[in-house]
């Protein structure tokens, strides 16, 4: 199934002249820009948005995977943080990112003749609450894993298969989705967000979450790693680090990890609407 897949994905590009990629460095649209490269060659170019809202290590990481894969990259600043439709953080937050982003790769793609842009949307993204998929349609951004109906596990699938020694790297969504709908979002905040998880990384935790609500953070990790970490990790020194960063409170989360936890604000909103009629 994952060969099939991979022979679809390839024919998407097989028809493309020159194709530039949204690439953030992440499992997804590293696959597209490998893929589009093994297609393509020179004829492929992955940009990278540099904001508050990206981990300087996961930039290095983007930089580090292109080199890897040979594709041309580079590197252009998005100005979210200056939108305040996008700081107050509304549901649809990631609607005026994704405007950011595309409206200036849609510019650089016209200017530089690439007749389609590309993002690392996949097939499960589709049956998620993700607002910025409709920016990115809205300027014809094409998603080619979700037009062949490429899964998150299939994206690792393939992965795997090409060899890609990042392909079990866990998701890391923008900063920005850690904090609950309504609370404004500042450089600084995330800047100490982004440093408490990096702190967790480098104790061996990596796939976890420091959701940041008002001054608390709370620490999601995976389930069968929470008696782990409350036994092995010298938790004085860490809520110490925390709270040097700028947070008053530090909790765990005992459910774990699950990725969009924030969204469940919506639905039980949407579930409540739907009780009253």
């Amino acid at each position: 199934m994952s060969k099939e897949k991979l022979e679809k994905l390839k024919s998407i590009f097989a028809t493309m002249d020159k194709a530039l990629i949204a690439y953030s460095g992440g499992i997804d649209s590293t696959l597209v820009a490998k893929v589009a490269y093994d297609v393509l060659g020179d004829k492929a170019l992955a940009i990278t948005a540099v904001s508050p809202s990206l981990l300087p290590e996961e930039l290095d990481e983007a930089q580090h995977q292109a080199q890897q894969i040979g594709i041309n990259h580079e590197m252009i600043v998005t100005e979210e943080m200056d939108n305040p439709n996008y700081t107050s953080n509304p549901v649809n937050r990631c609607y005026f990112c994704k405007s950011e982003l595309h409206d200036k790769l849609k510019a650089i793609a016209l200017k530089r003749g690439y007749p389609y842009v590309i993002d690392g949307v996949n097939y499960d993204d589709l049956q998620d609450y993700r607002p910025g998929i409709e920016a990115a349609k809205e300027r014809k951004v094409r998603s080619p894993l979700a037009e062949v109906s490429i899964s998150k596990i299939q994206v690792r699938e393939i992965s795997k298969l090409l060899n890609l020694p990042w392909w079990d790297k866990p998701s890391q969504p923008c900063l920005s989705s850690r904090f609950p709908y309504g609370e404004e979002i500042t450089i600084q905040k995330l800047h100490r967000v982004g440093r408490a998880e990096v702190y967790l990384r480098n104790l061996g935790y990596l796939n976890l979450r420091v959701r940041s609500q008002g001054d608390t953070a709370r620490i999601e990790l995976s389930p069968q790693k929470i008696a782990t970490f409350v036994n092995e990790v010298d938790l004085p020194t860490l809520v110490h680090y925390f709270q040097q960063l700028g947070f008053i409170y530090v909790t765990l989360d005992l459910e774990g990890y699950s990725s969009g936890k924030l969204n469940r604000v919506i639905n039980n909103s949407q579930s409540e609407n739907l009780a009253l009629r």
